[in-house]
């Protein structure tokens, strides 16, 4: 089963309901429901996805939110390792930097972003997740 670190904004996407980006990243996740792929999102993933949806709704339903979502995701950790690596990384992005390392310290097989340009010098394979789902 492929392991498939998801970027913040396909939780988003999904989660906030994004017009133009909720159907693919409602299959991506449906994928993982069904068990034929495996999802990985950081912690700080969950961190930034609870602030973004606690701006547009009430806490408690920002949290509920994120309390259903979390049975289809593995969640990794931002250890010591994670950060000191995204620290000196030529990644623009602080985030972006935890994000690739995350996922590779996770063993992950793809990154699914729809900022694939912020990923340009992965070692990993990164795919939109319309390209996924279209592979």
């Amino acid at each position: 089963m492929e392991r498939l670190l998801v970027d913040t904004n396909i939780v988003i996407d999904l989660l906030a309901k994004r017009e133009e980006f909720f159907r693919e990243a409602q299959e991506l996740f449906t994928l993982a429901d069904n068990k034929k792929v495996e999802l990985i999102v950081s912690a700080l993933t969950f961190a930034n996805t609870h602030y973004l949806l606690s701006k547009h709704q009430p806490l408690d339903e920002a949290r509920k939110t994120l309390i259903k979502f979390k049975v289809l995701v593995s969640v990794a950790p931002m250890d010591d390792k994670v950060l000191e690596l995204a620290l000196v990384s030529d990644f623009k992005d602080f985030e972006d930097a935890i994000q690739y390392h995350t996922a590779l310290g996770n063993k992950v097989d793809i990154i699914i972003t729809r900022n694939k340009k912020d990923f340009k010098n992965s070692k990993l394979p990164i795919m939109s997740a319309r390209e996924y789902l279209l592979k």
